[in-house]
């Protein structure tokens, strides 16, 4: 017997912590977002408390805000749904009380979870700098470069390095770094926001452009001069890094060296210091070397920064072609909307005629095709479009001009259209005539696809004229009905195919496209001119 396996319920396992963690987010779109995100706050401004109503009351009412005039009954509905959200955690400590009041008041105490914090931590700092130009702190750049040569020199040195010297590099140049990139992709994402604007008038193309040409040239220069000495330190430091990064855990295993029945939910995923993992020294190497043939973040700043040159020469030559001398027409615009939305209808159709030149529609008189039956209350906007004659478009003549064109010669196409019709009547020919052939023998015979096509539209026309009667017998009424007259021909093929029932009897159908069994049918096919012999031989027996 096969063990069950463990992929599928890790897996769903994976899924459920992911969906509860994501469910953590639900506060900052719900309709009181405002309200909770204070409450969020008088929690994250602490460390390690637990907090019961009144003392989230009174901490809201001191800082104000929306949340500030919330009774004790709705801030206590607040506080539950965080809790079901995962963003606060029900405290367990112990609630001293001189009297029932304070105990009813103080019991439910509640404290801020890991996810919340974190949650909250960003949004904070979302809030905080989403419309702000972050600057690049290049000089982080040169501490980094600075601490992996005197890593380097201190490992492949006589004795290698001190572990608790070397501990304090890794965490101070991964820190610069990780402030570094963060800077720089905060600021490129900020540049390009700015210049997908298409409504930048001279004041601030004119600041663009000097940020471009002076700031984004700098930090552009800086990096390319130091990346090479980055990556020339660390391939002298990859070598002897798994060695350091061992001697280091035996040194300082952090939350690794505590037991996991005291690390509690968090025994499974402990999340290290930066630089204590190889996989972060591969990250750091491989933003400043192209290890994987896709190219390096130096090389992807250095496009970015030409795509950037690139929409500021854009914008610039969309603005000279500017046939005003404005630098944008954007405050027109805004004018002309604020004029429509004062105008009444009769004005805002001649404000269209002025700014636009729409005017109303104009009857033409062309009337539709013939076989085009338009109601007269069918609007012109979903009506069938009529063709306008190009005269008549451009020049508002119907007088025809230049030479009448040659009819257009169809023989060939009309020979070509005649020859398929004869082929396709010849193919109907031979399968009437192997229907023939095969009538009484159809479970010893392989029809051909054409002939099957034949005999099931033959099939189709006699169950429709047939006369259907219920049986009178137990096996007709298991049947249900039987059939009656049951005939159709097609005069131009000769052929006359007859269906009758018959209890017991199934016709099997074999053809090259598959088999088809006609449960208590029995068909036989004749030709139209022998339908005279074949009812007198069957009223003779």
């Amino acid at each position: 017997m096969e063990e069950p396996s463990q992929e599928a319920p890790s897996a769903q396992a994976e899924r459920d912590g992911a969906w509860q963690r994501l469910t953590a987010y639900a506060y900052l779109s719900a309709p009181e977002r405002l309200e909770h995100i204070a409450i969020m706050r008088v929690f994250c401004g602490t460390l390690l408390a637990d907090l019961a109503v009144p003392d989230v009351r009174e901490r809201l009412e001191a800082v104000g805000g929306p949340a500030a005039a919330l009774d004790a009954d709705t801030l206590a509905t607040r506080l539950d749904q965080l809790v079901k959200w995962g963003n606060l955690l029900p405290s367990t400590h112990t609630v001293k009380a001189s009297s029932i009041s304070e105990y009813q008041r103080a019991r439910s105490r509640y404290q801020l979870s890991k996810l919340g914090e974190r949650i909250q931590r960003d949004a904070d700092e979302m809030l905080a700098s989403a419309d702000t130009a972050r600057e690049v702190s290049s000089e982080l750049l040169a501490l980094v470069e600075r601490g992996l040569h005197e890593l380097a020199e201190s490992v492949v040195g006589v004795g290698g390095a001190e572990p608790q010297d070397a501990l304090e590099r890794i965490s101070t140049l991964f820190v610069q770094f990780a402030e570094f990139a963060d800077s720089v992709r905060d600021f490129y994402a900020y540049l390009g926001q700015v210049l997908a604007r298409y409504d930048l008038d001279s004041a601030e193309y004119q600041g663009f452009k000097e940020l471009l040409l002076d700031y984004v040239e700098a930090i552009t220069e800086d990096v390319s001069f130091r990346a090479p000495r980055i990556a020339a330190a660390l391939d002298r430091l990859w070598p002897h890094l798994p060695g350091l990064l061992k001697q280091l855990d035996a040194h300082s295993q952090g939350l690794l060296g505590v037991p996991p029945a005291a690390r509690g939910e968090s025994a499974a995923r402990v999340q290290r210091s930066r630089g204590r993992e190889l996989a972060d020294w591969e990250g750091l190497r491989g933003w400043f070397s192209d290890l994987e043939g896709r190219g390096s973040q130096v090389d992807q700043l250095r496009d970015a920064t030409l795509r950037a040159l690139q929409s500021l020469l854009a914008n610039a030559k969309r603005m000279l072609r500017s046939a005003s001398g404005e630098m944008s027409r954007r405050k027109d615009l805004l004018r002309l909307a604020r004029w429509f939305d004062d105008a009444t209808p009769e004005d805002a159709h001649d404000i269209a005629v002025a700014a636009f030149g729409l005017y109303g529609a104009r009857h033409l008189g062309i009337p539709p095709a013939a076989d085009e039956a338009v109601p007269a209350y069918t609007s012109w906007w979903t009506g069938p479009v009529v063709e306008v004659p190009v005269a008549l478009r451009e020049r508002g003549s119907r007088a025809q001009r230049g030479r009448a064109s040659a009819v257009e010669n169809h023989s060939e196409q009309k020979l070509r259209l005649a020859e398929a019709a004869r082929a396709q009547a010849e193919a109907r020919r031979a399968a009437a005539q192997e229907l023939r052939s095969a009538s009484g023998r159809f479970a010893h015979i392989r029809l051909t696809s054409a002939a099957l096509s034949l005999l099931l539209e033959l099939l189709a026309t006699a169950l429709g004229n047939a006369q259907l009667r219920r049986g009178g017998s137990d096996s007709a009424q298991e049947r249900g009905f039987a059939v009656e007259g049951a005939s159709s021909e097609d005069v131009e093929l000769g052929v006359r195919l007859t269906v009758r029932s018959v209890a017991g009897f199934s016709t099997v159908l074999r053809a090259a496209d598959g088999d088809l069994i006609l449960d208590g049918l029995d068909l036989s096919v004749v030709g139209v001119a022998d339908r005279a012999t074949f009812e007198a031989r069957a009223s003779a027996s």
